[in-house]
């Protein structure tokens, strides 16, 4: 890239972003008191702000940056499942990652594969199953077509289910989805893999982490810097997929 188109990318995110926060700006009086505080948080988020800089879908792109910066899951290569995958930032991340576009060919290819029941915007390196449901055995068949050899070296999962409000019972459903997740890593996970999922803190946390310890050989809780603190969001990371 040559000084002079450097400057205009860098002054076309700048522009982009500050269009972003005087967008954001603009609707704020329009809104219910709740959506008010949202947008005011959103509007200092450093991580939102860096999303536009970097051009990734949504913040939570950062969230999965400083754990695989810590734990390496995911290297040129590997092949990875992303649950949950919309709108496909933990997908953008993890096809840089692993060169699943063959952005750099002297490293070896990995592949990514996306799935959610909400429509994934096109990913170039990313094979998406939109409007696809992941418990769902016909998906698990799709899913074993597009997965090279039918295994995968991680599995990913970001997803929640929409929010009702009532802690316990949302803690309960997000508990629920990532047993399933542990189903999964059966069907195609690598021995060896590594599995990653967020989870909702809560009295079933204990008998998800015992679920995981049952297969992984090494299960522990991370809450990346990203992850705001006051949320009672953390992840599971478990490695060492036993068969």
């Amino acid at each position: 890239m040559t000084p002079v188109n450097a400057a205009m990318w860098r002054f076309s995110l700048q522009r982009r972003g500050l269009h972003s926060s005087l967008s954001l700006t603009k609707n704020v009086k329009s809104k219910s008191p709740a959506e008010q505080r949202w947008l005011q948080r959103q509007l200092k988020d450093p991580y939102v702000k860096a999303s536009h800089a970097q051009n990734f879908r949504c913040r939570s792109a950062f969230k999965l940056l400083e754990i695989d910066d810590k734990f390496r899951l995911l290297q040129p290569g590997r092949v990875v499942v992303d649950c949950g995958a919309a709108p496909g930032a933990w997908s953008q991340v993890a096809v840089r990652r692993v060169n699943s576009a063959g952005t750099d060919p002297a490293l070896p290819r990995g592949t990514v594969v996306g799935i959610d029941l909400m429509n994934i915007p096109p990913l170039d390196g990313a094979h998406f199953l939109s409007r696809h449901d992941v418990t769902d055995p016909a998906t698990h068949a799709e899913l074993l077509q597009l997965l090279p050899g039918g295994r995968a070296d991680v599995i990913l999962s970001d997803m929640a289910p929409n929010a009702s409000g009532v802690r316990e019972m949302d803690h309960e459903k997000l508990i629920a989805a990532c047993l399933t997740l542990a189903d999964l890593a059966e069907r195609v996970l690598q021995p060896g893999g590594a599995l990653l999922c967020k989870y909702w803190d809560g009295f079933l946390a204990r008998s998800l982490q015992e679920k995981l310890s049952s297969a992984f050989a090494h299960v522990q809780t991370v809450k990346p810097n990203a992850s705001r603190k006051e949320s009672a969001e953390r992840y599971f990371l478990a490695r060492k997929y036993r068969r």
